[in-house]
């Protein structure tokens, strides 16, 4: 059996690993455009000299040698042939399958403003080749303009304040960390970052650009017609599913590219994995996802059920924060929040059950929230403070003294 797979990150490192377990014979190619496997997860690292190239692997350096796996590294696949069981490279190599994994991934997204898509002092921060052009970029930078305060924009902000850099950051939304967190929790990260001299530009957006006859960027025009000057710009405004050259005949495309149940395209023994589907953002989700996959791509009928992604952990500065579920309230919800000089907690319910929890100080015993939300347990029979909710309040004790799940008693 030949398995070919796209993509080393997650979703297909995790993909070929399994594959590998399951068939110790089989022939395992991975194709990737990156050079070296790493995390994106820990790129910010990179930026804060903390740690290099080597040092963000989530491989051991033999890897594809001691699991005898082809790596055609720094080629992408433009074209896909799903009859004939063959995919081709930017580089002219021609490579037949009978099992393929299309994990791509995703790619930033650089929105139509100005110059921001042709400039070459533009980039996002999604591969390690977006983080090693930053930073050799930001040596002699000494304006740097972030447009996005999501995860990945803080962190960008983050990595390259640890190496002194001042950064101004750009943000359409009143706060940072928009999708997050609520204005409280945000708040506490602002002052930080602000003390540590970043800059913020709340409620405002890009509208324009100012780029010489070197192709770089050096004024960033606001939508209120305020310029900043800028000899590095790094846009953090959101992700793209990687799809470029991934049409084929049975495989549907709407963002992501779509799978059913197993993960499985509309092209026979053609799969997909990762956030190339457009399923999930979060890592953990892409590696179970790889997983699936792979079992599926050798004969196994595994359902991929786990669609919940809505999760995040922050730590900037020592101050940890967990959400999970729903930030925004809906009319109706109800809203309660606990706060003291080192905690801040709130919850969501929506008709009885937690839709939505946010963490920031002591995030521990955050499994039972997790627990909560993803299954729509109602805490409606509970009388107790919502605080002090733990795992115990859902067992129960059967005539013979064994505990008992009361799930269903209380639930759904």
């Amino acid at each position: 059996m030949e398995y070919v797979i796209l993509g080393a990150g997650a979703a297909g490192i995790t993909a070929a690993k399994t594959i590998r377990k399951a068939d110790k014979n089989g022939k395992i190619t991975v194709i990737s455009t990156d050079t070296q496997v790493h995390s994106r997860c820990m790129l910010h690292k990179y930026l804060s000299h903390e740690r290099d190239a080597a040092g963000i692997s989530f491989v051991d350096p033999d890897f594809f040698e001691k699991n005898q796996f082809t790596w055609l590294q720094g080629k992408t696949v433009n074209r896909l042939d799903t009859q004939g069981k063959k995919v081709y490279t930017d580089q002219g190599d021609e490579v037949s399958y009978d099992r393929l994994l299309i994990a791509t991934g995703a790619e930033s997204f650089i929105p139509p403003v100005g110059n921001l898509r042709e400039a070459e002092n533009v980039f996002g921060l999604r591969h390690l080749r977006d983080a090693q052009a930053i930073d050799e970029l930001a040596k002699n930078a000494e304006n740097i303009v972030i447009i996005g305060s999501g995860l990945v924009g803080l962190d960008a902000a983050y990595g390259l304040m640890e190496t002194g850099k001042k950064v101004s950051i750009v943000e359409m939304a009143d706060q940072i960390l928009p999708v997050q967190l609520d204005k409280t929790a945000a708040f506490e990260y602002q002052k930080h970052f602000e003390e540590a001299g970043a800059r913020f530009y709340l409620g405002r957006k890009a509208a324009d650009t100012i780029m010489g006859e070197d192709k770089n960027i050096h004024e960033i025009v606001l939508d209120n017609g305020e310029k900043l000057a800028c000899d590095l710009i790094i846009v953090a405004a959101g992700v793209r599913s990687a799809v470029a050259g991934m049409e084929g005949e049975g495989i549907v495309i709407d963002r992501g590219i779509k799978v059913d149940d197993y993960l499985q395209t509309g092209a026979e023994g053609v799969y997909a994995a990762g956030d190339v589907t457009g399923l999930s953002g979060i890592w953990p989700n892409a590696q179970k996802q790889g997983e699936t996959a792979a079992l599926n791509m050798c004969g196994s009928h595994v359902e991929y059920t786990d669609r919940y992604a809505i999760k995040n952990t922050i730590n900037f500065f020592g101050l940890v924060s967990m959400c999970v579920g729903v930030i925004l309230p809906q009319e109706g919800d109800v809203v309660i929040a606990r706060e003291d000089s080192r905690n801040y907690k709130r919850v969501v319910l929506r008709d009885g059950k937690v839709v939505g929890v946010l963490l920031q100080g002591d995030i521990s015993h955050g499994g039972i929230w997790q627990y909560l939300i993803k299954n729509q347990i109602s805490i409606s029979g509970i009388q107790k403070d919502i605080f002090d909710l733990n795992f115990g309040d859902f067992y129960g004790i059967k005539d013979n003294g064994e505990y008992q799940w009361r799930m269903k008693a209380i639930s759904r």
